[in-house]
This record gives structure tokens, sequence and C-alpha cells, in this order.
């Protein structure tokens, strides 16, 4: 649109005016509101003058002109703002006052100029202020045109007042229609404002919780990153931002998820898309504590990435949100304490081997010693066994494997053997410790390590039940498995201590704050037994109530 533009365009349609009215000033409405008016005054001075000169003559009509010439100076030149709202009525009152000396100067050259009343009634009756005055002005306002004159003059008939009544009354129709619009669009106009003070008063509202929750998200220390349904980024806080420059190769300025820089546990082999978290959320995977390493070199880290879907009210997936949380020094830690636990059960073999050898050399020449050496040398024998069977443990659990032996065997008799073992144990610790198993039960299984995790749950029942109390171990065939329980009456576990017992190294606070010993390895260790014999391993509890071990294997 062009500054000399006569017209103004707007979404494709005409418009009188280059911006909305309402945008205008006062003084600017006011001005628009007469400018009708003055241009049909106008144009009717243009008739006069072509085809009827002689009416210029006449005081009446000239005073119409230069009253509607002045008329539309006083829109322009009055500073309507400083006035009451209402003063601009005043306008086309007098509007009305120069159309009658206009229908009285020119009717006998030009018909029709009374109409020109409509002008004003619009106005007054648009403006939505008085609204029951206006439209009686409508009506006795022409009326008043017409008959003022008529009483002037002096001849007046009934004849010329009923025929002049037919204006007033079109006038009067026309002030009710535009009233009755006008209202209309008021109420229309007050309700769009209100609902458009509520939209703004929501916007504001969600722009201070969209700031809080950006604010709180850059607080924290997790990447946090929330996808759409198609894999594009909604949010991602400031410590993700940074997590996806670390995952950035050099050389590329805007990666896409299969350029980034992840890696597999082992650090080194990259990690397929398919794989990989963003990809796995993006197709609707819910996961927890999933392991990754990203960037490269010397500042590669390690994140455990967990997700979880966003679904709209029908259920359908709308995108996920993903957290990163670097455990670089954690996992870091876990792997220096694997290879001090290494080490250390590589140096205990060699002088327990060395140990082994040297009794069994001497127990082999039994009977050149005498009966009082050759105890002491079986107990140095069998702990010498036993501790090396704990280093071997130990780094087999480093390794997380676990080589086991199955053969046939009774499992019934190593239960009853390893409770043999105990009682004296259980004895010295008040406790009633009893067997509950068939007369024989045979399974393929390793015996040695079976008797192990007999050993470990039925040493750890005696342990934790410090006050005395019942340990039974029972044994019994189900579907295809044997099934054995482990139970005690003693201290019980609580729900965070169910969770870390089969952790490595974990002994619970309650545990640590007492004298009963152990180094968190036989839960373990006895889970990993199980689990090599492709059975499984389940556990409840209840603080002061006792707790019940159960491992089930295939027979």
């Amino acid at each position: 649109m062009t500054d000399n533009a006569a017209w103004g365009i707007s979404s494709g349609r005409m418009m009188f005016f280059r911006r909305p009215f309402h945008e205008y000033s006062l003084r600017g409405r006011v001005t628009l509101s007469q400018m009708p008016l003055s241009v049909t005054a106008g144009f009717t001075a243009v008739l006069i003058t072509g085809f009827f000169p002689q009416t210029l003559a006449n005081p009446l009509f000239v005073s119409f002109l230069v009253s509607q010439a002045l008329i539309l100076v006083l829109c322009y030149a009055i500073p309507w703002h400083r006035l009451p709202f209402s003063t601009f009525l005043a306008i086309p009152l007098l509007d009305f006052v120069s159309i009658t000396l206009g229908r009285e100067g020119g009717q006998d050259s030009l018909m029709g100029i009374g109409l020109m009343a409509v002008f004003p009634v619009m106005w007054l009756c648009a403006s939505g202020l008085y609204s029951r005055p206006s439209i009686v002005l409508s009506f006795f306002a022409p009326l008043g045109i017409i008959w003022v004159p008529l009483f002037i003059r002096g001849d007046v008939t009934g004849q010329d007042l009923g025929h002049s009544m037919l204006l007033p009354v079109m006038m009067l129709g026309i002030g009710v229609s535009v009233s009755v619009m006008t209202m209309s669009m008021v109420r229309q106009q007050n309700n769009l404002e209100e609902k458009d003070a509520q939209l703004q008063g929501s916007l504001r509202k969600s722009r201070r919780h969209e700031e809080l929750l950006n604010t709180v998200l850059d607080t924290v220390h997790l990447g946090v990153l929330a996808v759409d349904a198609h894999g594009n980024d909604i949010l991602m806080n400031r410590k993700q931002r940074a997590n996806h420059r670390l995952a950035t190769p050099h050389n590329v300025a805007d990666p896409n998820e299969t350029q980034l820089l992840v890696f597999e546990a082992d650090r080194i082999t990259p990690m397929p898309a398919e794989l990989r978290p963003v990809r796995r959320a993006v197709l609707g995977e819910t996961f927890t504590d999933y392991l990754a390493w990203l960037g490269g070199g010397s500042e590669q880290r390690a994140f455990t990435t967990s997700a979880r879907a966003m679904k709209d009210a029908d259920g359908n997936f709308t995108g996920s949100v993903i957290v990163f949380s670097d455990v670089t020094d954690l996992v870091n830690a876990l792997a220096a304490k694997d290879d001090f636990v290494s080490n250390v059960s590589h140096e205990f073999r060699t002088p327990l081997t060395s140990i082994l050898g040297y009794v069994e050399l001497m127990l082999d020449d039994g009977d050149e010693l005498p009966e009082s050496q050759i105890g002491p040398l079986k107990i140095i024998k069998r702990n010498s066994e036993r501790l090396l069977t704990l280093v071997s443990d130990l780094l087999s659990s480093r390794s997380g494997q676990l080589i086991v032996s199955p053969q046939a065997v009774d499992v019934a008799e190593l239960v009853r053997a390893s409770v043999s073992a105990a009682l004296p144990k259980a004895g010295g610790s008040g406790v009633r410790l009893r067997a509950d198993a068939p007369q024989r039960l045979d399974a393929h299984v390793d015996p040695a390590r079976i008797s192990q995790v007999l050993d470990n749950l039925v040493s750890n029942a005696i342990k934790y039940s410090p006050d005395g109390g019942d340990v039974v171990v029972s044994l019994s065939p189900e579907d295809g498995y044997m099934v054995c329980k482990v139970s005690d009456t003693g201290m019980g576990m609580s729900d965070k201590d169910q969770a870390e017992a089969f952790t490595k190294f974990f002994r619970s606070g309650s545990v640590r704050n007492t004298a009963i010993p152990g180094v968190g390895l036989g839960l373990p260790i006895s889970k990993a037994i199980v689990e090599a014999h492709g059975g499984s391993f389940e556990l409840q509890s209840a603080v002061g109530r006792g707790t019940t071990f159960t491992f089930r294997v295939p027979v």
C-alpha cells in the first residue's frame, strides 16, 4: 500500500481507512464520522452549480454549504479528548440544523436534500451513547427539519403535516436498526475484550510457569530433553545443551542423532542408532538407568538415561521426556573398586596355593607326623581351601561369571549336611535350627556350589537372629524345579535394604552399627550361583518379623 493511495487494502478486502477505525484518535474518529455528510454536501454543491446555479443566490442554501464547511473544520480543530467524552454528539445535532437550511434553500432545485438526515441519525444511534434519546431524536429531528419551516411560514395544513411523516418514520426505522446492531456489536466487543483479557491473563500465567519451569530445569544437575512423536526437540535445559555439545563431533555443526558421539559400556563401540536413548524414547519405549558414554577422548562422560512417554487425553503417544544423569565418577569408582578386588584376590591366590601345597605334602607324610600335628594341619588345609574359594568367588563376582559343574546329586542330603554343620553355631546363638526336607530329592546341580548357597543362607539366618529364634530350611519339588526356602524370625529388612540386598559389598546401616561380621558378598555370590544353574532367587522380609530367602533351580 503506497502513501498516496486513496484506498487501503487489508487481508484482501477494500476499506476506506489505512488502519482500523478504533485505532484513530478521538479527533480523527469525529472527523471521519462527519466526512460522509460533508462529501455529500460537496457533491450537492457541484450539482447545484452545474444544473441550478440560481439556487446559489438563496442565502439559506449558501448557509447550508458554509455551515457544513464550518462543522467539518470544528470536527478537526476542537481537542475533543480534553472535553467530556459525549461532547462530540453536538456535531450531529448541528448537522440537523444545517440540513434544515439546505432543504429549505434548495428543495425547489434538488429533491431529497432532507434525506441527508440519515447521516446524523446513524451517527447518533451508532455512537452507543444515550441510545433511547438517540432513537427519539432519529424521529423528531427529521420531523423538525420539515415541520419547523412550515410553522415559520405559517401556511400549515393537515395535509402538509401528514405528507411529511414518511421521512421521520424512515429515519426512525434506520435509527432503531442501527441502535440494535450497535448494542449487539458493543456486547460482542465487550465479550471479546473480556475473553481477550482472560487470554492475556492465561498467557501471562503460562509465561510465568514457563519461566519457572526453565529456571528449575536450569538449576538441576540433570540433563532434561523433551521430544515430540517425530523426534523434534521441544525442550532442552542448560545441562542437556552442554551434554549435546559434548556429544557433537568437531567437524559437524548441527549433527543428527546418528552422528552424535554415543558409545556403549566399553567406551569404544559406537552405539547403534536404534539403541540410542533418544531413538528408543521416540519409539515409545520406557526405560530406567540405561548406560551410555557421550563424547570422545579425555572428555568422554558416562550417563545413565531414563525415559518416560507422554500421551494425550486419548492415550496417543505424543513424545517423551529423557533424563541424562552424569555418573562418570561413580562408574570410575566402581571400576577402581573392581580392579582393587581383582588385584588383592590375585595377590592372595599365590600364597594360599603355596600354603595348600605344602600342607598337602605334609599330610601325605602323615605316618611320620605325631597325631598332635595332624589335627592342626587339617584345620589349616580346610581354612586355606575356604579362603581360596572366597578368592575365586571374588574374582568371579568381578567378571560376573561363575563356573558350575552340574552332576546328579541328592539335594536333600546337602540340606541336612548344611544344617548339621551349622547346629553348633546355632546352639551357641540360642537359635533353634531344623531342616524340613524329603527323604531324597535328586537334581542335576553342582553340589559344592549349592552347598555354598545353603551355607551362606543358613549362616546369615543365624547371624541376623541375635536374640535367638527359629530358622527353618525347607526343600520341596515343584513343577520340574527344586524349591529351597531358608526362613528366620530375626531382625528382618526394610524395603530400602531389600532393594540393595544383592548388591556387592552392601551392608545395611542397622547391621553396620552392630558387631555382626560380614563383607556383603554372600548374597550376591549365592544369587550368581543360582542364576548360573538357570534358577531364580527371591527375598521376602519385614523389619522385626524375619526374612525368607527362596531359590528355585531346575532339577
